[in-house]
């Protein structure tokens, strides 16, 4: 009998997290909505059949017209085939399988079709992760998972091609806010329905003093000069075309007709050993 692979999140417990979301706090989505529309507007191209996978819908209300707004379910309610653009928001970073996501994705795409990714990765929340641990080791004598681990935009960018996509982007959005203390920041997180929900995570209440000290230590290290403390969001987002053999290709290596050296108007020298 072939065992399931172990689940890094819990995804039972993410949902019940999400339904005590706040509106006010959900600024990290609208931002990914304001990505969306800017990046859409890019592109030479009028949609007809959107799609938006997200776990808010009211985020997305009027985004593009009779989009089709589903929940990121393990198994994603999108017809194949169905789509010209998909929008997958704020929600890959939760997902036990993200290239099956992806795949999803790309089954429910047209040909030359658009996935647009909008997701948290990279140095989200490196602040409260080195507090949080420092924290830990004092108070407790070890780690225990708190903080969801990132993607780098390095290794985001290639599950695109893992999918089949093509054409592949991945950049990333910067953004700081700023908090009067831990409690603060972790009424927003939870406000925004982002707090711990990986699967391995301590059942049992942790104790104030690691808090307090997490506080210290990351007013120590991280705060302001008018002693706030800054916490790190990054907004990755991925692009990638459903293939089609109307789109570019790349060309073949040692197929250029002209040398680089030429078509710069520079002289030519050789690197030295």
């Amino acid at each position: 009998m072939t065992q399931a692979p172990a689940q890094l999140f819990d995804r039972r417990t993410l949902a019940a997290r999400r339904t005590r979301r706040r509106p006010d706090a959900l600024f990290l989505h609208q931002m990914a909505r304001d990505e969306a529309e800017d990046r859409l507007s890019m592109v030479n191209r009028t949609f007809t059949a959107p799609a938006v996978v997200c776990p808010f819908p009211e985020v997305w209300e009027g985004f593009l017209p009779d989009a089709a707004v589903v929940p990121d379910d393990d198994i994603l309610a999108l017809e194949e085939g169905a789509h010209d653009v998909v929008i997958h928001a704020m929600c890959l970073h939760w997902a036990n399988d993200p290239v099956g996501q992806l795949i999803q994705c790309h089954r429910a795409l047209r040909e030359d079709g658009l996935l647009l990714v909008v997701m948290l990765g990279g140095h989200t929340l490196h602040e409260l992760r080195t507090a949080i641990a420092e924290a830990e080791t004092i108070v407790l004598g070890g780690l225990s998972p708190r903080v969801a681990p990132m993607g780098e935009i390095r290794d985001l960018g290639g599950l695109l091609q893992r999918a089949g996509f093509a054409l592949p982007v991945a950049d990333l959005v910067p953004l700081t806010a700023v908090y009067r203390n831990l409690t603060h920041l972790i009424h927003d997180l939870r406000g925004m329905g982002e707090t711990n929900a990986l699967a391995q995570r301590l059942k049992r209440p942790a104790p104030r003093t690691l808090f307090q000290l997490a506080d210290h230590i990351y007013r120590e290290h991280f705060a302001t000069a008018d002693d706030r403390l800054p916490a790190t969001f990054e907004l990755v987002c991925l692009t990638g075309w459903s293939p089609s053999d109307s789109q570019q290709k790349p060309l073949r290596p040692g197929s250029a007709q002209m040398r680089l050296a030429d078509a710069l108007k520079v002289p030519e020298t050789k690197l030295k050993p």
